[in-house]
């Protein structure tokens, strides 16, 4: 049995993948397994070996070309509700053929039939979250456990996975013990948080404990200004992906913004507040709060008066308080 598998959005995503993907292969153990990736996000699955192939899908390529490539597939499920993932799926002409869309995406949800012949609807949709607060969805990892279920993947696997090894954990041997990590995510210097108002959180964060911070290339345009707060261990620049995991491996408490680092903490099972957009967070608090870990989600003002920045610091301080106060009880 082959089956295709295709995912090519963001890092976050794919490692949110990782139970669906393991699910697949306990549900059919002998199956050859592909994967297709972005060149961004191929870095999670490299040592994933519930994967027996991993395919690279290039910028510049044709979904529809790139999918043709695969005929001669069992199955095929596009893991990411994106169109390019679906026509990848479709064009690899597999009996089986599946993927998913969003509820009010209309146009979407009638393109998927030129392209699947078994498709999931998801109830996320930021607009009647928002008006409905007590509307339920279901995190991104249970709606990709009942996607894989089409195609009869029932042996359910609801970890995260992500495979360090003792040299990517080279790193942090010279980390202070269980410091809090905070990811300088872009989020934190815009929309509801200002550069200012980061680096006060920063120094209320080192009353706690000491401050490690990890810096992606598009904020280190910052990384000098919390290089200079006292309460700063080191701001570490340049990581590897498995160097970064294993980073935030070693906090007692990571603190993101909504991004990747929500769900690499989760896989490496580390309590983790983030910060999430203050439009649609009804919506993005549900579908993509870190997974099986003890978490905090807070809510970014909607405005960055002197107010609103102060409530949203107090915010964030607090939850890694509660946190820190439960790893102690």
């Amino acid at each position: 049995m082959k089956i295709l598998l295709s995912r090519t959005d963001r890092i976050g995503d794919l490692v949110l993948s990782t139970p669906a993907i393991a699910t697949v292969r306990a549900s059919f153990p002998s199956a050859q397994i592909t994967l297709v990736a972005s060149d961004h996000n191929r870095v999670v699955v490299e040592r994933n070996g519930d994967v027996d192939e991993i395919a690279v899908l290039p910028r510049s390529a044709s979904p529809r070309r790139f999918g043709a490539r695969f005929r001669g597939y069992d199955v095929a499920i596009a893991l990411a509700p994106r169109m390019a993932d679906v026509q990848l799926v479709g064009n690899a002409a597999a009996r089986v053929r599946i993927g998913y869309t969003y509820e009010r995406r209309w146009i979407a949800r009638m393109t998927l039939r030129l392209y699947l012949n078994r498709f999931m609807v998801s109830e996320a949709d930021p607009e009647l979250c928002d008006r409905d607060p007590t509307r339920r969805v279901r995190h991104e990892v249970e709606q990709l456990l009942d996607l894989v279920a089409l195609a009869g993947a029932g042996r359910r696997v609801e970890d995260l996975r992500l495979d360090l090894n003792d040299a990517d954990r080279c790193v942090t041997h010279d980390l202070p013990d269980e410091p809090i990590v905070l990811h300088l995510g872009q989020r934190w210097f815009g929309a509801g948080s200002t550069l200012h108002g980061t680096l006060a959180i920063v120094d209320d964060l080192a009353r706690i404990a000491p401050v490690v911070l990890t810096c992606p290339p598009d904020a280190e345009v910052y990384a000098e200004e919390f290089q200079r707060r006292p309460g700063v261990a080191i701001v570490l620049r340049g990581l590897q992906f498995h160097q970064w995991a294993a980073v935030l491996e070693s906090a007692c408490v990571v603190v993101t913004v909504d991004t990747a680092a929500t769900h690499v903490a989760s896989a490496v099972h580390r309590p983790t507040v983030v910060a999430f957009e203050h439009r649609y967070f009804a919506l993005n608090s549900q579908e993509w709060s870190p997974y099986r870990v003890p978490h905090v989600c807070v809510r970014k003002p909607a405005a960055e008066d002197a107010q609103s920045l102060a409530g949203f610091r107090r915010s964030i301080v607090d939850a890694v308080v509660e946190l820190v106060g439960r790893r102690g009880a």
